[in-house]
This record gives structure tokens, sequence and C-alpha cells, in this order.
């Protein structure tokens, strides 16, 4: 019950601190975006199983990590040498780009399975609920266990993430990988 209550509340406090409108250039996007497409496809779909797929997510989410990335508060070693080259403008580029894709998700399992802590902010599909969530759905398993695990561990911080992934094991956290690398995700590009 406790988790329950964690997971509505940060789902409430995240969607009260939403991100401003990112007013940026979708097709000056989908050009900048020949240098994401390795890693994240040209449509978001990821191409490798470290990198999430980022087609559909919300710009304000997309502008914020890209940002954070570039100023460093998130670290990844691909991700912060790429973003320390991009403007703001870029960034809403980008964003504008990766967000007017639509991610769909397809449950393959009973709904009752979902994992609970998870739901209130990153839905039973894995399409975020809240608009500071990333979708989860079809991300490899690794990919997610990674990031809760460094949640866990503060080698990420987030003011909901890090308390809800302290409080989940290790079982926990591969069974929640598990349930939405599970979902089938499909993105299409506008007009299609």
């Amino acid at each position: 019950m406790r988790r329950l209550a964690t997971t509505v509340l940060g789902g409430l406090m995240l969607a009260g601190t939403a991100q401003a409108e990112v007013a940026g250039d979708a097709e000056n996007g989908r050009k900048l975006s020949g240098q994401c497409r390795t890693c994240h496809g040209a449509n978001g779909y990821a191409q490798v199983p470290i990198a999430p797929h980022i087609g559909g997510e919300p710009a304000s989410y997309l502008a914020a990590q890209l940002t954070a990335f570039r100023e460093g508060t998130r670290e990844h070693e691909m991700m912060t040498v790429v973003a320390k080259m991009l403007t703001d403008d870029q960034i809403a580029d980008l964003a504008a780009w990766y967000s007017s894709q639509t991610a769909t998700a397809t449950l393959t399992a009973d709904p009752s399975g979902a994992p609970e802590q998870c739901v209130a902010c990153h839905g039973v599909d894995g399409i975020a609920v809240i608009e500071n969530a990333p979708n989860l759905a079809g991300e490899t398993n690794i990919y997610i266990d990674t990031q809760l695990k460094a949640f866990k561990r503060g080698k990420r911080t987030h003011e909901i993430m890090s308390a809800i992934a302290a409080d989940m094991t290790d079982e926990e956290i591969r069974a929640a990988a598990d349930w939405y690398s599970e979902v089938q995700l499909e993105i299409t590009e506008p007009g299609s």
C-alpha cells in the first residue's frame, strides 16, 4: 500500500511540475535527426538495445533530457558529447521532430500483472500517462533494469524515481523491466 501511495503521489507531483511548452520546428528536427538515427532510429525506434525509444515522447520531456545531457546534470558517455554541441533551438527542433511521432503499445499479457510501482506514471502498457515520464513500452529489459538500478544506487537522480527505485528489490526491478520489454511498440511518423 505504501508503494502504491508513493507511486500515485509521485505521479501527481510530476504532473504538477510539467515542463514549459517547447516550440520547435519538426522539419528542422527531422534534418538534425541524422546524428541520432544510428542509436535511436530515424523515427525514434531504437536500433541498439542500450538506447531508449524516443519517438512519441512529449517534446518537453525530450528537451529536458537533452538539456540535462548538455549541462551535465545527466551523464552518458555518448549523449553528453552529442548534446554539448546542441543549441537551444536545435534541442527544441529535435524534440518537435521526435514528439511528432506516434507511439502505440499493445499488451501481450494480462494487465493485472503490470508493476504497481510504475503504472501511475508510465501506464500499464508503458505509454506514459503524465507528461514528464518517459514511455517504457517495448524498451529492452536491460535498458529499463540499468536505469532503475542507476536511480536506486544514486548514479542517476530524480525527485520521484530515486525514492521509488530505492524501495524496489532487484527482483522487482527485473520484473518491471521484463513486463515493459514484452509490450509490443509501434512508432509511426506523421501522416503514416
